[in-house]
C-alpha cells in the first residue's frame, strides 16, 4: 500500500502523509475506513513507529483522518478532502494558466487548448 523511496530527501513522516493523502483524494480510502494501525503499518514499513505517529498527527491536524479513543485512526468523511483536492487543483491550474499567459497565449488561445483536452477525456 505504502511504499518508502529512501532516496528522497523528504522525511519519511512526510512522505506517508503525501501517500495517505493521495490514496484519500482518489477514494482507494474510503470514508469512515479504518486505517492500518500504527504498530502494524511500522513493521509493515520496517521503520520507528513514532515516524508513523507523527504522520498520522499531520494527517489529522490537515483533517484527513479522526482518531477513535480505543479503536484507532479513521478516514475524515469526504467533505475536507474533497475541498483540499479542489484547493490543490486551483492552485495547479493557476499556475498553468499563468505559465500560458507568460508564453504568450491569448486567451482564447487557452480555452481552445481546455476545450480540446476536455473532448478528449471523453
Amino acid at each position: 500500500m505504502i511504499l518508502i523511496d529512501y532516496q528522497d530527501r523528504r522525511p519519511l513522516y512526510e512522505q506517508i502523509v503525501e501517500k495517505f493523502k493521495m490514496l484519500i483524494m482518489r477514494g482507494v480510502l474510503e470514508a469512515d475506513t479504518q486505517m492500518p494501525s500504527v504498530r502494524s503499518l511500522a513493521a509493515e514499513l520496517s521503520i520507528n513507529p513514532n515516524t508513523i505517529q507523527r504522520a498520522y498527527a499531520e494527517l489529522e491536524r490537515q483533517g484527513f483522518i479522526y482518531p477513535v479513543k480505543g479503536r484507532g485512526n479513521f478516514v475524515s468523511p469526504d467533505l475536507k478532502v474533497k475541498a483540499e483536492r479542489r484547493r490543490e487543483y486551483t492552485e495547479k491550474l493557476r499556475g498553468l494558466l499563468k505559465e500560458g499567459h507568460d508564453m504568450g497565449l491569448e486567451r482564447e488561445e487557452i480555452q481552445e487548448l481546455l476545450d480540446e483536452v476536455w473532448r478528449d477525456k471523453t
